[in-house]
């Protein structure tokens, strides 16, 4: 069996597209899945199957949602290698270490497939005030300096300045959900 980590996007804010986690749990299981736990009310979940394709999964869970629930959800599965693989690459880690940045202030914005190269080299040479940045082909490092509540580089705008759909997590998400799949 092997061990994913389900990201699903939008749903249960600001009362848009409300999906009750027990209910959430519960499509994971008619589905197949086993082992299944849900971190908070954004849409995370850790589970278990014997199917190896990622992007297959993610479309299995999508259409699930879309059946049960009735919401076109984007989802990005992910499996515990490759999120602690993201999360050991985080070029401000060093930073975070010393209290240069807080921790509260860190975010991760996955990414579905490589972002837009021209687009990646158009955001990587303009300037944002304090906030700071880093793409890769999977995933904004994102230093939210005046926190992700009041900044323009939310989701949205790396989707749309990415071409790529994304779902974003701070720190501590990615930390506990690392945690929750290492068992």
């Amino acid at each position: 069996m092997n061990t994913y980590i389900a990201l699903l996007r939008g749903i249960n804010v600001s009362g848009q597209k409300m999906i009750k986690m027990v209910d959430l749990k519960t499509m994971f299981e008619n589905l197949g899945f086993v082992s299944v736990k849900t971190y908070i009310q954004s849409g995370n979940v850790v589970f278990k199957s014997e199917k190896e394709d990622v992007k297959q999964i993610g479309s299995l869970i999508k259409q699930g949602i879309l059946e049960i629930f009735g919401y076109e959800v984007p989802v990005l599965v992910l499996t515990h290698e490759k999120l602690d693989s993201i999360y050991k690459e985080n070029p401000f880690l060093d930073r975070i270490a010393n209290g240069e940045i807080e921790e509260k202030k860190m975010y991760f914005t996955l990414l579905s497939n490589s972002p837009d190269t021209t687009m990646k080299k158009e955001l990587e040479t303009t300037t944002y005030g304090k906030e700071e940045f880093i793409i890769t082909e999977e995933v904004v490092y994102f230093f939210a300096a005046i926190g992700y509540g009041k900044t323009k580089l939310n989701n949205n705008f790396f989707e749309k300045k990415l071409k790529c759909s994304a779902t974003t997590r701070n720190l501590k998400t990615v930390i506990k959900l690392l945690e929750l799949s290492n068992l």
